[in-house]
């Protein structure tokens, strides 16, 4: 928790105590339904919870932009960025009914006005975003195809609206055929081990009618 402070530290007091509560709301939850693993959860801070903010880190969320969650699993990148921006909309998605129940109970007990949260798949999405953010639910190109034609046409941030995505490794060969694709390390930002092969993938998307 002492991480999230450091590395953010215009939080105001009550983003502080929500990403407190963070880590009782997921242990208290991960108990009933299994969405985080078990060597995880006691890591949950690194591993998830700075993890998503990361994509903060390459961007700051304009008030009233839209973002979509795809395959948020247990509300990730969602949940903390929706607990770092306020003012923003967030639309978390997933296949499997079990996390999207876990993600509306946490955010129930944050608080949190700003998301939603629906068992869906991406293709099957009627709305246009900003930015679409995940975490590694597939490779690139399958992602690309599922979310290609929902992002708004109006430009309201520094980096053009498109893809936010989470990824570790070496990409080159999955974003080869993406050369508009920006990678930023999140070791650049962040310390700790586990980023050192981390990554924020932006690839900017064109509006489609």
């Amino acid at each position: 928790m002492q991480h999230i402070v450091n590395y953010f530290p215009n939080l105001t007091e009550n983003q502080i105590e929500q990403f407190r509560k963070l880590e009782e709301l997921y242990k208290d939850w991960n108990a009933k339904i299994n969405v985080i693993s078990r060597k995880d959860i006691d890591e949950l801070y690194t591993k998830h919870v700075l993890h998503s903010l990361g994509i903060a880190k390459i961007i700051d969320f304009q008030p009233g932009a839209k973002i979509l969650d795809v395959g948020t699993g247990g509300g990730f990148p969602g949940i903390p960025l929706a607990i770092l921006f306020p003012e923003v909309d967030f639309y978390l998605i997933d296949v499997i009914a079990k996390k999207i129940r876990v993600v509306n109970e946490v955010a129930k007990g944050l608080g949190l006005q700003n998301v939603r949260a629906e068992q869906m798949r991406a293709e099957n999405v009627k709305e246009d975003f900003d930015f679409i953010v995940s975490r590694a639910v597939t490779n690139m190109p399958d992602f690309y195809k599922w979310v290609k034609d929902k992002i708004k046409k109006k430009q309201n941030h520094e980096l053009k609206n498109g893809i936010l995505y989470l990824k570790g490794g070496d990409l080159t060969e999955e974003l080869a055929a993406f050369p508009k694709a920006t990678q930023y390390n999140l070791s650049d930002f962040f310390e700790d081990e586990f980023f050192e092969t981390k990554k924020v993938v932006h690839l900017p998307l064109k509006y489609k009618v």
